[in-house]
């Protein structure tokens, strides 16, 4: 093991716009947990807001910390207790470890512990590294069709199936969904996936509604930034579709965004707030709640991976046209791809290829 944590390299995360690839030593391998190659890395947009600002919402990097959480790779060695992974094979890895304790992750609500330990959440470090140890049970075995890049791919398309999970979509639902960045366009896949048979996208980005088209939305529509406009898009939108919106999965996280979801979802409908772009909004909750729009939220995703490696490895979700840009790991490369990352532009999933 000595040999190994003095080779393994890792991304760390120094401070604002400081990345720098140093060694990287890895903990003893437990009894349960499995050593893994990393072969494939996607840049999210939180390990962007943590290089540029060097925090995301209330979490703040305070020492240097390994980024990266959507990731797949290859087993290199087994605890002694691992009984259903063995050397070789190819894993996808749930990037976030529950108590296992508390309430919450007794009743299954895992996501919700108060001690996640979570990939490239400060102080935890992440997976953008040659190697890393993580617990087996999160480490998911991929079927020959499905390869790395796929299996990292698992990890945004979560929060997209995780979404329609909470919000109930199905065969009868008819969604909206608000942001065609990758989250959007996992929920959009998601939603085809569980069997919505209309889907609308809204954004302000020509391009993006552009992929949201070419991967299957019924009806796109192009909106403004200006919360003075919802009254009129929201007439805009509900005539583009010509179907009653009865989910609307609001990806931005936006003032905006939520007033526009409030108002374009039907009486009874529900409307699940995804992205994370506000802490604070002003919303219109009273007509909201007298039209009996419920109002749900999801943080990140819980008991998803099984079946998002079961969309992909059947067909029903082809998540490999969201690979946009992909690149090696060295040290010109990684800075790189987080500032093609930052850009935005036509880069929708960046990728690590390790």
């Amino acid at each position: 093991m000595g040999n190994i944590s003095e080779e393994n390299l890792a991304a760390w995360l120094h401070g604002v716009n400081d990345i720098k690839i140093q060694p990287f030593k890895l903990p003893t391998l437990g009894a349960h947990d499995v050593r893994v190659s990393m072969k494939a890395v996607g840049i999210c947009g939180s390990d962007v807001h943590y290089l540029k600002t060097g925090s995301c919402g209330h979490y703040v990097v305070k020492e240097p910390m390994v980024i990266g959480h959507e990731c797949a790779g290859i087993i290199d060695e087994v605890g002694s207790e691992v009984k259903h992974l063995a050397r070789g094979d190819r894993v996808a890895l749930e990037p976030g470890i529950g108590c296992f304790q508390c309430d919450r992750c007794k009743e299954g609500r895992y996501n919700l512990c108060p001690d996640m330990k979570f990939f490239a959440t400060p102080p935890i470090h992440g997976s953008l590294a040659n190697k890393i140890v993580h617990p087996a049970d999160l480490c998911f075995k991929l079927p020959e069709n499905v390869s790395l890049e796929e299996g990292a791919m698992c990890e945004p398309l979560s929060v997209g199936v995780y979404a329609c999970r909470r919000a109930e979509i199905g065969p009868q639902t008819n969604v909206l969904i608000l942001g065609a960045g990758p989250i959007g366009l996992v929920s959009l896949l998601a939603a085809r996936a569980f069997g919505s048979p209309r889907i609308a996208v809204v954004d302000v980005d020509d391009y993006r509604l552009q992929v949201a088209k070419k991967l299957g939305a019924n009806v796109v529509v192009k909106v403004s930034n200006n919360v003075q406009d919802v009254g009129a898009e929201v007439n805009r939108i509900q005539k583009a579709a010509g179907f009653e919106i009865d989910v609307s999965l609001d990806c931005a996280g936006f003032t905006k965004t939520m007033t526009t979801a409030l108002s374009a979802t039907r009486n009874g409908g529900k409307v699940c707030l995804v992205g994370m772009g506000h802490c604070d909004m002003t919303l219109p909750l009273t007509p909201a709640a007298s039209r009996e729009v419920d109002i749900l939220g999801i943080f990140r995703y819980k008991n998803t991976w099984p079946l998002c490696i079961e969309f992909i490895r059947s067909g029903k979700i082809d998540v490999k046209p969201l690979i946009t840009h992909r690149y090696g790991f060295s040290q010109k490369e990684v800075e790189e791809a987080f500032e093609t990352s930052a850009r935005g532009g036509k880069a929708i999933k960046v990728m690590f290829n390790l």
